[in-house]
């Protein structure tokens, strides 16, 4: 097996390493930088709780071999808060819905979200209820992300129409 060295900024940070070919971003992530909040599920990208933003898109980080990912910005779910311990909007608003309970696809939906609503993005409450088809959650029932999604969504128009 082939062994690369591979260069990638994590939450604003740089991360080096020496990977082979076939490693993963997410195994990349949790062993090599010890970025935890990277949830390694069902690793087919199936689940979603592997969800990164690679370059301002949320991918999945168990189908992105780390190789793929040199010289890209990459943020974790640990990369969101304000270092002051602020949380991100979106984790904001997951918390005031009740949007979780383990915990382990919280990270996933978080990052799906705030990629979508990330800088002036307006998303509609479709398009955000839409990318979370995508993630599976087997405690919450799916009603507090849902609640989590609608709000962000109307946040996002209100922010439209104060620009407008």
């Amino acid at each position: 097996m082939s062994e690369h060295q591979i260069s990638v900024t994590v939450n604003g940070r740089p991360l080096h390493g020496q990977v082979e070919s076939r490693v993963s971003l997410g195994d990349f992530l949790r062993i090599d930088g010890g970025y935890t909040g990277v949830h390694l599920g069902c690793e087919h990208g199936v689940c979603g709780a592997c969800t990164v933003i690679v370059d301002g898109k949320a991918v999945r980080s168990c189908l992105m071999l780390a190789v793929q990912a040199d010289g890209s910005d990459v943020t974790t779910a640990e990369g969101l808060a304000e270092p002051d311990g602020t949380l991100h909007p979106v984790q904001q608003t997951m918390r005031e819905e009740h949007a979780l309970q383990c915990g382990f696809c919280t990270p996933g939906v978080v990052m799906t979200l705030a990629a979508l609503t990330a800088g002036d993005a307006r998303p509609t409450e479709e398009a955000l209820i839409g990318a979370l088809s995508g993630h599976i959650c087997r405690c919450t029932g799916y009603q507090g992300i849902r609640r989590a999604a609608k709000r962000l969504a109307a946040d996002a128009g209100a922010r439209a129409g104060e620009v407008a």
